[in-house]
C-alpha cells in the first residue's frame, strides 16, 4: 500500500498530529516524482506539492566541516555514527514511513542527515514511540532526537537544545471559504471553529474568545473532533469555518490535497516564539557542534532546500540557537 493511499485525510487521526506538536509532554501519546529535491509548491493551496514517497530519497547532502566535526565528543567520533531517534508513526511532512513501510522520510530525517554530514558521521536512525524518544535521549541510548520537539523550560532541566525551526500553528479553512485571513482575536468572533482538546492551540483559542467576549464581540462556537479527517469533512461541508492546529501537517494537506487553504499562522508559544530543536542529553558536549552544523547549513542554503522540498519554508529560522527561552513551566 502506498504512503499517499495510507495518508488520505480521513485516515489521519488528530492525536497523531498532536503527539509531535509543541504542547505534547514527554508522556503524551501518539506525535512522487524523482529526483526527490525537485521544486515543490509552497503550501498555500492548489495541490502542487510533489513528494517522493519511495525509499530511494535522493536526499540533499552536505560536506564535512572539519573544524565543527572535531568538536564532537570522542565517544561519538570513535563509533563514527550519530544515533538519532524518530517517531515514524507520525505524519508527513515531519516523519513518516516510505512506501516500503520501513524507511523513515520527512523534513526531520533530512535535516538530521545534513547535520551528520557536516559532522562527518553516518546517521544511524532509530524508530521508536514518542515517549521513548525522551527516555532514550535521557539514558544516552540516542545521541540526538529530531522529531518536532519544542523547547520548554521543563525539558531544559534534562536536555540541551539546538533550534532549527519555528513552532507554528496554522488556521485552515475550506478552499472556497470567504475568509481570507485570521491574524487576531477579533477575526474569529462569531465563527464556528475547531481545535484539539487539551492542546496549546486550544489554550490560545480560548484566550482569544475570552478577549472577544470581554470586548463585547460575539463568542466563537468551538467544536471538537477526534480525527483530522472529520475536521476536513466539517470544513468542506461548512459545519466548521476554521480549524487551528499544528502548521506542518496542515501545510502538507493543503499543498497535496488542494481542497483547503491556510489563512493565518501564529507561534505555538502564543506571545513567546515557540522553537523546534534537536534534543540531546544535557551536558554531553554535543549541542554546540550540532548548533554550528545547523548554522553552516543555514548559511550554505542546504537547510532552505530541505524546507522547500517539504513545503515548510515559512518555518525557517535565521540561526540555530542553543537553549533559548522555552515555553513556560506548567502549573503543578
Amino acid at each position: 500500500m502506498s504512503l499517499l493511499s495510507r495518508l488520505t485525510p480521513v485516515a489521519v487521526a488528530l492525536p497523531l498530529l498532536l503527539a509531535a506538536a509543541c504542547g505534547a509532554s514527554e508522556s503524551a501519546s501518539g506525535t512522487a516524482a524523482k529526483p526527490a529535491a525537485a521544486p515543490a509548491a509552497a503550501p498555500s493551496g492548489g495541490g502542487g506539492l510533489r513528494i517522493n514517497t519511495s525509499p530511494e530519497q535522493n536526499r540533499i547532502r552536505a560536506d564535512k566541516v572539519d573544524a565543527i566535526a572535531a568538536q564532537v565528543p570522542e565517544a561519538i567520533r570513535a563509533k563514527g555514527a550519530l544515533t538519532a531517534g524518530f517517531n515514524g508513526e507520525g505524519t508527513p511532512p515531519l516523519v513518516s514511513l516510505a512506501d516500503d513501510d520501513t524507511t523513515l522520510i520527512g523534513v526531520e530525517t533530512d535535516i538530521a542527515h545534513l547535520v551528520a554530514d557536516v559532522l562527518g558521521l553516518k546517521l544511524q536512525e532509530e524508530n521508536t514511540s514518542w515517549e521513548n524518544l525522551f527516555l532514550a535521549a535521557r539514558s544516552g541510548k540516542y545521541d540526538l532526537v529530531f522529531n518536532n520537539v519544542t523547547v520548554t523550560e521543563e525539558r531544559k532541566d534534562i536536555y540541551d537544545f539546538a533550534t532549527y525551526r519555528v513552532d507554528q500553528l496554522a488556521w485552515q479553512t475550506a478552499a472556497n471559504s470567504p475568509i481570507t485571513k485570521i491574524e487576531k482575536a477579533a477575526d474569529i468572533a462569531g465563527l464556528n471553529v475547531s481545535v484539539g482538546s487539551g492542546t496549546n492551540q486550544e489554550k490560545i483559542l480560548l484566550e482569544w474568545d475570552a478577549q472577544n467576549q470581554k470586548a463585547g464581540l460575539k463568542a466563537a462556537q468551538i467544536q471538537y473532533y477526534q480525527k483530522y479527517g472529520d475536521i476536513l469533512l466539517a470544513l468542506k461541508s461548512g459545519r466548521v469555518q476554521a480549524y487551528l492546529g499544528p502548521n506542518p501537517p496542515i501545510a502538507y494537506q493543503v499543498a497535496v490535497g488542494g481542497d483547503s487553504k491556510i489563512v493565518g499562522t501564529l507561534s505555538g508559544g502564543s506571545s513567546l516564539e515557540g522553537l523546534i530543536a534537536a534534543m540531546t542529553l544535557k551536558g554531553n558536549g554535543l549541542v554546540k557542534p550540532v548548533s554550528e552544523a545547523l548554522n553552516t547549513l543555514i548559511e550554505n542554503g542546504k537547510y532552505a532546500e530541505v524546507l522547500k522540498r517539504w513545503g515548510l519554508e515559512n518555518e525557517a529560522v535565521t540561526e540555530s540557537r542553543i537553549n533559548p527561552p522555552g515555553l513556560p513551566r506548567q502549573a503543578k
